[in-house]
């Protein structure tokens, strides 16, 4: 049997570091639904599975290391995340992953320098939409980080 909710955890976790990143070093509230879309909750207001999941790795991600944030809105958002020291550095930061793409020598460096960094490396998984890609990128983040 898949562990789908692995593979969503990693989905969920590349969308939130890539959202922090595109602001950093501003704080921002991170809405479940802002990244995995709408679940209705259901008859009783219970909110969905996959939405408790997202926002259970927000509150992981946090209580990691990788973002802070100053309170919770009811299980639908983060308020005033950011990421923390460890993950920007880590986001930053050249990859030596195996599927980082050759350099192209009529690139200039600056922008070569910006295609090896891991948020990019995590960026091209994201866009490939490719589980396996995703998962790759961000056991290389967390293993890299501590």
């Amino acid at each position: 049997m898949a562990d789908i909710h692995i593979d969503d955890f990693y989905h969920d976790c590349a969308h939130i570091l890539l959202r922090l990143y595109r602001v950093f070093p501003r704080s921002s509230t991170l809405y479940v639904d802002d990244i995995i879309g709408s679940y209705e909750p259901d008859e009783f207001g219970i909110p969905h599975d996959r939405h408790l999941a997202c926002f259970g790795s927000m509150i992981w991600l946090g209580s990691e290391g990788y973002l802070r944030y100053q309170d919770t809105i009811r299980q639908d958002a983060i308020d005033q995340a950011v990421l923390t020291e460890t993950a920007f550095v880590r986001l930053a930061g050249l990859t030596l992953l195996a599927s980082a793409p050759e350099t192209d020598p009529q690139v200039p460096p600056s922008v070569a320098e910006q295609q090896a960094t891991l948020a990019q490396q995590l960026r091209n998984a994201v866009q490939s939409q490719s589980a396996t890609n995703i998962k790759q990128v961000l056991k290389a983040f967390f293993t890299n980080s501590r």
